[in-house]
Protein backbone atom coordinates (compact mmCIF):
# COMPACT_ATOMS: atom_id res chain seq x y z
CA UNK A 1 0.00 0.00 0.00
CA UNK A 2 1.18 3.52 -0.84
CA UNK A 3 2.23 5.48 2.25
CA UNK A 4 0.03 8.34 1.07
CA UNK A 5 -3.02 6.07 1.33
CA UNK A 6 -2.47 5.28 5.02
CA UNK A 7 -4.78 6.74 7.63
CA UNK A 8 -3.11 8.74 10.39
CA UNK A 9 -3.53 5.82 12.80
CA UNK A 10 -1.96 3.45 10.28
CA UNK A 11 0.84 5.91 9.64
CA UNK A 12 1.61 6.13 13.36
CA UNK A 13 2.20 2.39 13.52
CA UNK A 14 4.13 2.35 10.25
CA UNK A 15 6.47 5.07 11.53
CA UNK A 16 6.94 3.73 15.06
CA UNK A 17 9.72 1.15 14.43
CA UNK A 18 11.82 3.67 12.51
CA UNK A 19 11.24 6.33 15.17
CA UNK A 20 12.55 3.86 17.75
CA UNK A 21 15.68 3.31 15.67
CA UNK A 22 16.26 7.03 15.29
CA UNK A 23 15.59 7.60 19.00
CA UNK A 24 18.86 5.83 19.77
CA UNK A 25 20.59 9.01 18.63
CA UNK A 26 17.93 11.74 18.63
CA UNK A 27 15.68 10.66 21.49
CA UNK A 28 11.92 10.54 21.11
CA UNK A 29 11.89 13.85 19.32
CA UNK A 30 10.67 15.69 16.25
CA UNK A 31 14.05 14.99 14.65
CA UNK A 32 13.55 11.25 15.12
CA UNK A 33 10.06 11.57 13.65
CA UNK A 34 11.37 13.44 10.61
CA UNK A 35 14.06 10.83 10.05
CA UNK A 36 11.47 8.06 10.25
CA UNK A 37 9.22 9.87 7.80
CA UNK A 38 12.07 10.24 5.33
CA UNK A 39 12.95 6.55 5.68
CA UNK A 40 9.33 5.51 5.09
CA UNK A 41 8.85 7.98 2.27
CA UNK A 42 6.14 9.86 4.10
CA UNK A 43 5.53 13.58 4.07
CA UNK A 44 7.10 15.11 7.18
CA UNK A 45 4.16 17.42 7.81
CA UNK A 46 1.70 14.53 7.62
CA UNK A 47 3.91 12.46 9.91
CA UNK A 48 3.92 15.27 12.47
CA UNK A 49 0.17 15.57 12.14
CA UNK A 50 -0.14 11.88 13.03
CA UNK A 51 1.50 12.62 16.38
CA UNK A 52 0.09 16.11 16.88
CA UNK A 53 -0.42 16.95 20.58
CA UNK A 54 0.81 13.45 21.47
CA UNK A 55 4.55 14.02 21.51
CA UNK A 56 7.12 11.52 22.72
CA UNK A 57 4.65 9.46 24.72
CA UNK A 58 2.52 8.93 21.64
CA UNK A 59 5.54 7.70 19.68
CA UNK A 60 6.47 5.32 22.50
CA UNK A 61 2.94 3.92 22.80
CA UNK A 62 2.82 3.38 19.03
CA UNK A 63 6.13 1.49 19.26
CA UNK A 64 4.76 -0.70 22.05
CA UNK A 65 1.64 -1.39 20.00
CA UNK A 66 3.69 -2.55 17.02
CA UNK A 67 5.51 -5.01 19.29
CA UNK A 68 2.18 -6.27 20.66
CA UNK A 69 0.84 -6.78 17.16
CA UNK A 70 3.96 -8.55 15.89
CA UNK A 71 3.94 -10.81 18.95
CA UNK A 72 0.36 -11.84 18.15
CA UNK A 73 1.40 -12.72 14.59
CA UNK A 74 4.59 -14.59 15.52
CA UNK A 75 3.37 -16.40 18.65
CA UNK A 76 -0.32 -17.24 18.21
CA UNK A 77 -2.01 -19.49 20.81
CA UNK A 78 -1.78 -22.57 18.59
CA UNK A 79 2.00 -22.19 18.39
CA UNK A 80 2.29 -21.98 22.18
CA UNK A 81 -0.27 -24.67 22.98
CA UNK A 82 2.26 -27.52 23.19
CA UNK A 83 4.36 -25.67 25.78
CA UNK A 84 3.94 -25.68 29.53
CA UNK A 85 2.58 -22.42 30.89
CA UNK A 86 6.00 -21.43 32.23
CA UNK A 87 7.53 -21.73 28.76
CA UNK A 88 4.64 -19.88 27.14
CA UNK A 89 5.15 -16.88 29.37
CA UNK A 90 8.91 -17.03 29.02
CA UNK A 91 8.69 -17.25 25.21
CA UNK A 92 6.37 -14.25 25.08
CA UNK A 93 8.56 -12.14 27.33
CA UNK A 94 11.71 -13.22 25.48
CA UNK A 95 10.09 -12.26 22.17
CA UNK A 96 9.55 -8.75 23.48
CA UNK A 97 13.14 -8.47 24.65
CA UNK A 98 14.46 -9.66 21.30
CA UNK A 99 12.22 -7.11 19.58
CA UNK A 100 14.06 -4.23 21.28
CA UNK A 101 17.56 -5.72 21.34
CA UNK A 102 20.02 -3.26 19.85
CA UNK A 103 17.75 -0.37 20.79
CA UNK A 104 18.61 -0.27 24.47
CA UNK A 105 19.27 3.48 24.41
CA UNK A 106 15.87 4.14 22.85
CA UNK A 107 14.30 1.91 25.47
CA UNK A 108 16.19 3.62 28.30
CA UNK A 109 14.95 7.00 27.13
CA UNK A 110 11.44 5.65 26.68
CA UNK A 111 11.37 4.27 30.22
CA UNK A 112 12.49 7.65 31.57
CA UNK A 113 9.70 9.41 29.70
CA UNK A 114 7.11 6.85 30.82
CA UNK A 115 8.23 7.33 34.44
CA UNK A 116 7.27 11.01 34.38
CA UNK A 117 4.22 11.75 36.58
CA UNK A 118 2.21 13.19 33.70
CA UNK A 119 2.73 9.99 31.72
CA UNK A 120 2.07 7.48 34.50
CA UNK A 121 -1.51 6.72 33.50
CA UNK A 122 -0.66 5.99 29.86
CA UNK A 123 2.40 3.99 30.86
CA UNK A 124 0.36 1.80 33.20
CA UNK A 125 -2.31 1.34 30.55
CA UNK A 126 0.27 0.30 27.96
CA UNK A 127 1.92 -2.14 30.36
CA UNK A 128 -1.43 -3.63 31.36
CA UNK A 129 -2.46 -4.06 27.73
CA UNK A 130 0.78 -5.84 26.83
CA UNK A 131 0.38 -8.14 29.85
CA UNK A 132 -3.20 -8.86 28.84
CA UNK A 133 -2.14 -9.73 25.29
CA UNK A 134 0.54 -12.09 26.62
CA UNK A 135 -1.83 -13.91 28.98
CA UNK A 136 -4.45 -14.30 26.25
CA UNK A 137 -1.86 -15.73 23.87
CA UNK A 138 -0.77 -18.07 26.68
CA UNK A 139 -4.34 -19.37 26.85
CA UNK A 140 -5.60 -17.62 29.97
CA UNK A 141 -9.39 -17.33 30.15
CA UNK A 142 -9.81 -16.25 33.76
CA UNK A 143 -12.58 -13.73 34.40
CA UNK A 144 -12.49 -13.50 38.20
CA UNK A 145 -9.83 -11.89 40.40
CA UNK A 146 -7.28 -14.18 38.72
CA UNK A 147 -7.66 -12.11 35.57
CA UNK A 148 -6.40 -9.01 37.37
CA UNK A 149 -3.74 -10.55 39.61
CA UNK A 150 -2.12 -12.39 36.71
CA UNK A 151 -1.88 -9.26 34.60
CA UNK A 152 -0.69 -7.08 37.46
CA UNK A 153 2.08 -9.54 38.29
CA UNK A 154 3.16 -10.06 34.69
CA UNK A 155 3.19 -6.32 33.96
CA UNK A 156 5.32 -5.80 37.06
CA UNK A 157 7.75 -8.56 36.08
CA UNK A 158 8.01 -7.23 32.54
CA UNK A 159 8.76 -3.70 33.77
CA UNK A 160 11.41 -4.97 36.20
CA UNK A 161 13.00 -7.12 33.49
CA UNK A 162 13.21 -4.18 31.09
CA UNK A 163 15.03 -2.19 33.77
CA UNK A 164 17.63 -4.97 34.00
CA UNK A 165 17.74 -5.42 30.23
CA UNK A 166 18.77 -1.84 29.46
CA UNK A 167 21.71 -2.09 31.85
CA UNK A 168 22.82 -5.58 30.79
CA UNK A 169 25.85 -5.11 28.56
CA UNK A 170 26.50 -8.81 28.02
CA UNK A 171 26.43 -10.08 24.46
CA UNK A 172 23.93 -12.82 25.32
CA UNK A 173 22.07 -10.81 27.99
CA UNK A 174 22.78 -13.60 30.49
CA UNK A 175 21.97 -11.42 33.49
CA UNK A 176 18.59 -10.51 32.03
CA UNK A 177 17.76 -14.13 31.23
CA UNK A 178 18.65 -15.24 34.74
CA UNK A 179 16.60 -12.42 36.25
CA UNK A 180 13.63 -13.30 34.06
CA UNK A 181 13.83 -16.98 34.98
CA UNK A 182 13.75 -16.09 38.68
CA UNK A 183 10.73 -13.85 38.22
CA UNK A 184 8.85 -16.50 36.24
CA UNK A 185 9.56 -18.99 39.00
CA UNK A 186 7.93 -16.51 41.34
CA UNK A 187 4.81 -16.48 39.17
CA UNK A 188 4.69 -20.26 39.13
CA UNK A 189 4.99 -20.42 42.90
CA UNK A 190 2.20 -17.90 43.19
CA UNK A 191 -0.05 -19.99 40.94
CA UNK A 192 0.73 -23.18 42.88
CA UNK A 193 0.03 -21.66 46.28
CA UNK A 194 -2.78 -19.26 45.39
CA UNK A 195 -5.54 -21.47 46.72
CA UNK A 196 -3.78 -21.67 50.06
CA UNK A 197 -3.18 -17.92 50.29
CA UNK A 198 -6.75 -17.05 49.44
CA UNK A 199 -8.39 -19.71 51.59
CA UNK A 200 -10.86 -18.56 54.30
CA UNK A 201 -8.34 -19.13 57.08
CA UNK A 202 -6.06 -16.46 55.54
CA UNK A 203 -8.49 -13.57 55.97
CA UNK A 204 -5.75 -11.08 56.71
CA UNK A 205 -3.73 -11.79 53.58
CA UNK A 206 -2.75 -8.53 51.82
CA UNK A 207 -2.79 -8.78 48.02
CA UNK A 208 -1.01 -5.44 47.58
CA UNK A 209 1.76 -6.41 49.99
CA UNK A 210 2.26 -9.77 48.29
CA UNK A 211 2.40 -8.19 44.81
CA UNK A 212 4.89 -5.67 46.13
CA UNK A 213 7.15 -8.46 47.27
CA UNK A 214 6.99 -10.08 43.86
CA UNK A 215 7.87 -6.81 42.19
CA UNK A 216 10.85 -6.05 44.40
CA UNK A 217 12.38 -9.42 45.29
CA UNK A 218 15.97 -9.80 46.40
CA UNK A 219 18.15 -10.23 43.32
Amino acid sequence: MDVADLTLDELRLALAPSIAQAAVFDGWSADALDMAADQLGADRDVARLAFKDDGAMGMICAWIETIDRQMILDLPPEKLAAMKIRERIRSLLQFRLEAVKGQEESLRRALSIMAMPQNARRALKAGWHSADVMWRLAGDTATDYNHYTKRAILASIYAATLAVFVEDEGEEKAETKAFLDRRIEGVMKFERTKAKWFSPDREHFSVSRFLGRLRYPAR
